[in-house]
């Protein structure tokens, strides 16, 4: 869904998640070095959609986020030739925001420089008591704050005790020097540089970045972020951000194929279970000519805020 036009601009166009935050990152620091870490899949969607400039990381395979940054961090260093000094910003392709956001970001990055922490978390001011987001507790109010300790996704009620203690939704963006991260993956992982770590990628231990990384650091400051935040991870909440109403009924149907998500389309809505039906045979029936394995219907959801028929206007990634 990152590559979905569905998000309209000033001037009317419509733009995809990946190009509305890329476009973002470029008017608050039109000299950042951006570079997407990626599947091979998605490659020809981001340069088609981004252009040829974008730097791009291929994982062969996936290995969970701590080998991904590992290797998107050797690629910075031995070839695109960022120093070990220099500080990376890690932050994830799919919030809502606006550039306030993208200012923070780029603090985090000249806080990360003055080598006061390790890593350098972004906390989002929780609006409500969340289920759905891990917290970081600070060990005070100030903007920029040691971190006390992380809690893990919890219940609404011990959300809302995190809340009074002045917890803050860990929204997955962090800042650290390109040296820092490169020796906790050589103390991980053997390999001498980029190209022997891409290798060798498929053999690598399936392993998050908190848990490599994170959860063993005591060094770690976070600094807060109380903009307009809202996660479009999931369906629910990337129809939440569509700006046009529905006149009528509709029907948003997307259908994730091999990993590769397929052209989504509006139109009206006869009846749901008719729909479901005929949107898997159709999907169904490619695969039989293809010779590949029944595909799964993955999700049909009421799309208040589609109206207009964006089939047109999306491209195959």
């Amino acid at each position: 869904k990152q590559f979905i036009k569905i998000f309209k601009k000033e001037d009317g166009t419509l733009e995809s998640m990946v190009q509305r935050v890329y476009g973002q990152i470029r008017k608050v620091d039109p000299q950042a070095t951006v570079t997407i870490a990626t599947s091979k899949s998605q490659v020809s969607a981001i340069h088609n959609q981004l252009g040829q400039d974008v730097g791009i990381c291929v994982e062969p395979c996936r290995r969970d986020t701590f080998p991904a940054i590992a290797l998107a961090t050797a690629y910075l260093h031995d070839v695109k030739g960022i120093p070990l000094e220099e500080s990376v910003v890690v932050c994830p392709v799919d919030p809502y925001v606006e550039e306030d956001y993208f200012r923070v970001v780029e603090q985090l990055g000249q806080q990360a420089l003055k080598g006061q922490a390790n890593l350098v978390l972004m906390g989002i001011q929780p609006t409500y008591p969340s289920e759905k987001y891990g917290y970081i507790i600070p060990r005070t109010q100030d903007p920029v704050s040691e971190v006390e300790t992380f809690k893990e996704k919890p219940d609404a009620e011990t959300a809302q005790k995190y809340i009074d203690q002045g917890a803050l939704w860990n929204g997955g963006v962090f800042a650290y020097k390109v040296g820092y991260l490169l020796d906790k993956a050589h103390q991980l992982i053997d390999f001498t540089d980029y190209q022997d770590l891409f290798d060798k990628y498929e053999t690598l231990e399936k392993i998050s970045f908190d848990y490599a990384v994170v959860e063993k650091e005591t060094k770690i400051q976070v600094m807060r972020f109380a903009g307009q935040w809202k996660d479009l991870g999931t369906w629910n909440t990337l129809t939440e951000a569509m700006e046009d109403p529905c006149i009528g009924e509709g029907m948003l149907i997307a259908v994730l194929l091999l990993q590769r998500v397929v052209p989504i389309f509006v139109r009206p809505l006869r009846s749901l279970e008719e729909q479901k039906i005929k949107a898997e045979e159709k999907i169904n029936q490619r695969h039989k000519q293809k010779q590949h394995p029944p595909a799964t219907f993955i999700q049909i959801m009421q799309a208040a805020h589609a109206h207009h028929n964006i089939s047109g206007q999306l491209e195959d990634s």
